[in-house]
């Protein structure tokens, strides 16, 4: 490894960058580079410590390997799992997981239906019909109680019976700490990747964010250009908002037929259960039904009367004022799970964006220089609701290849890439789930019942038989404010509420879901608090000085235009406000990073309608919680 005089291809004027030499160099630290690196790690050297394959640009020493993650500290801001861990036990056994900080085995599993004890809740008759029958014939169901139905039994494609529960970011944190005590790699939190320096059709490496800069990216005091980092093989493992995935997307095009128009937002708390919980280490509730038909909410009971918890709010919802923040608080006070959680306190809150397309959003997975591993090379399973054992497995079957490949001293080449990682993968246990549910969730795009159907069907016929729905392009999939309520609140009523919120510089979701008749939160000051108190007390929430903003709003003009701005309805941390004239603004003191806002845009960008007005580009800070 070495540093020496700009070479970047991307810039060739001014500034001059520093250049740093590796053989490869990854982008982000999730599970899929956990899993790349930790199996990497373990062919790097001989038994007698001699290298067992030799750095090309560091003579006689191994593999010159670095990491680069965005988040202040390795597993901050990422999320609670339920997961049979088929991959992950590949790597390690039992007896080691247990060592991971709040690592519970799976004990038990329930599939709950919450009907809604508020009538606020915008239920289609179906839904209307099945709660009237429920409470009609409650006294006589030994499955129904507190306002809940309970499954007889969990879908099996669902079921994760025998797995774990893990906190994400404390497992990355173990993974990456055994990582690092190998001497394999060098990890790097907080440094930011702002691109992938490209050459022709080949990636060369990556480029860091430049530091010292104003707002908008200009030099200012203390202005350090960020370095170009050159390797033979760039491993993309930044997820499914990342930059770096998104521009080689830009540049190469996905697969022809292939789309990302289905995604969520998962926000979720890790809370202090209160004294007597009668709740066990190691259960799983799956809930749908509420506080909307289409959010999915899960709790997981970790050891040590710790449970992580929180909804999946989906784009196919197409509410314009849809709000992650307080439809988490209204789920947790179903009396279903409030029973469980009253009295207890808050420890860590966060949200991050979920990409539900699958394999159908899969994109090109490598190319000369360059491999995708994790959630933004489309290995999340859309059936069985799993993405981090498959992220874990793509990086497995990238570091194997890596080692075929050196051992060999062929270089990292597309056509290599593909004839080793590519056909591992293509052979997996992965691409087989991946495939037999690539169209699982389209009947959501049809409504919630023939979602639900649909991932029935999917998932007893292996995926031979689904709903042929079609996604819309994401701009679509928001609907109008007078089409959505207008079967509860007038036109003319919701045109005045618009305008007055307009003229307040307020967002219009509390003022919508108050007239619907959702009753007001009962803030306790421990686990029910405002928004901006969970940004303090379990977000922790920075953003380092010297960076430029990372939320980017290409076309104001298009923004004057917009009747449904979304963006800051959904925002996870409020980051996003309504500004002068109630154009958006960005507070990046405020962000969490979850990249909501990359595709919560009613507003299609000219010359691209897939993408919108929006983009969400590198930035460092966000959330400081290494157990959401």
């Amino acid at each position: 490894m070495g540093l020496g005089a700009e070479r970047s291809a991307t810039e060739t004027a001014a500034p001059s960058r520093q250049v740093m030499e590796a053989d490869i160099v990854c982008v982000g630290f999730g599970p899929a580079t956990g899993g790349f690196l930790t199996t990497l790690a373990k062919h790097l050297n001989n038994s007698d410590g001699t290298p067992a394959l030799e750095s090309a640009v560091a003579p006689g020493l191994p593999l010159q390997v670095m990491c680069y993650e965005r988040a202040d500290d390795v597993g901050f801001g990422v999320s609670g799992v339920v997961t049979k861990a088929r991959g992950i036990r590949g790597s390690f056994t039992d007896a080691e997981l247990a060592e991971v900080p709040m690592a519970t085995p799976v004990a038990g599993e329930k599939m709950v239906y919450l009907l809604d004890p508020t009538g606020a809740s915008l239920r289609p008759v179906s839904f209307r019909v099945a709660d009237f029958l429920l409470k009609a014939t409650g006294k006589l169901d030994p499955w129904y109680g507190d306002h809940a139905f309970e499954l007889p039994l969990v879908p099996p494609f669902l079921n994760k019976h025998g797995g774990w529960l893990f906190s994400i970011g404390q497992f990355s944190q173990w993974v990456g700490a055994r990582v690092m005590g190998t001497g394999a790699a060098q990890i790097w939190p907080a440094t930011p990747v702002a691109s992938p320096v490209i050459e022709g059709d080949r990636v060369a490496g990556v480029r860091l964010a430049d530091q010292g800069v104003d707002k908008a990216g200009n030099p200012a005091a203390n202005y350090l250009p960020g370095m170009d980092v050159r390797a033979g093989l760039t491993v993309v493992g930044d997820g499914p908002v990342g930059p770096v995935g998104r521009a080689l997307d830009a540049r190469f095009g996905l697969p022809e037929g292939n789309h990302r128009r289905d995604w969520a937002v998962g926000m979720k708390f890790v809370v202090n259960l209160p004294a007597g919980c009668a709740l066990k280490p190691g259960t799983v509730l799956h809930t749908f039904g509420y506080p909307e038909p289409g959010i999915f909410g899960f709790m997981y009971v970790h050891k040590d009367g710790v449970a992580s918890l929180g909804i999946f709010v989906p784009s196919s919802l197409g509410s314009p004022v849809r709000t992650a923040y307080r439809y988490l608080q209204h789920w947790m006070l179903h009396p279903y799970l409030w029973k469980h959680l009253k009295g207890g306190t808050l420890r860590s809150w966060g949200a991050k964006t979920l990409g539900e397309s699958g394999i159908r959003g899969e994109p090109r997975l490598a190319g000369d220089g360059w491999a995708r591993i994790g959630e933004g090379s489309g290995s999340t399973n859309t059936l069985t609701g799993s993405g981090v054992d498959e992220a874990w497995v793509t990086g497995v079957q990238l570091a194997e290849a890596v080692v075929e490949l050196a051992k060999a001293k062929k270089p990292f080449t597309k056509e290599n890439l593909e004839a080793t990682y590519v056909k591992r993968r293509r052979s997996s246990w992965v691409q087989k789930g991946a495939q037999a549910a690539g169209r699982a969730r389209d009947g959501f795009h049809w409504g919630m019942e023939a979602g639900l159907a649909g991932m029935g069907l999917t998932g007893m016929t292996g995926g031979l038989l689904f709903m042929p729905a079609s996604a819309p392009p994401l701009h679509k999939q928001v609907k109008k404010l007078g089409a959505y309520f207008g079967s509860r609140i007038p036109a003319a009523e919701l045109e005045k509420m618009k305008a007055e919120h307009a003229v307040k510089g307020a967002a219009l979701r509390d003022a919508v879901m108050d007239r619907l008749g959702w009753p007001p939160i009962p803030f306790d000051g421990q686990l029910l608090v405002s928004h901006q108190d969970a940004l303090l007390m379990g977000g922790k929430v920075q953003a380092p000085a010297g960076y430029a903003d990372h939320v980017v709003f290409i076309d104001h003009s298009i923004c004057e235009r917009c009747d449904a701005r979304v963006c800051y309805e959904l925002c996870s941390a409020q980051a996003i406000a309504p500004g002068e004239n109630g154009l958006p603004v960005f507070d990046r003191e405020k962000c969490v990073h979850c990249g909501a806002c990359q595709w919560n845009c009613s507003q299609p960008r000219p010359g691209d309608p897939e993408a919108g007005i929006m983009e969400f580009r590198a930035g460092a800070g966000g959330l400081h919680s290494p157990e959401n």
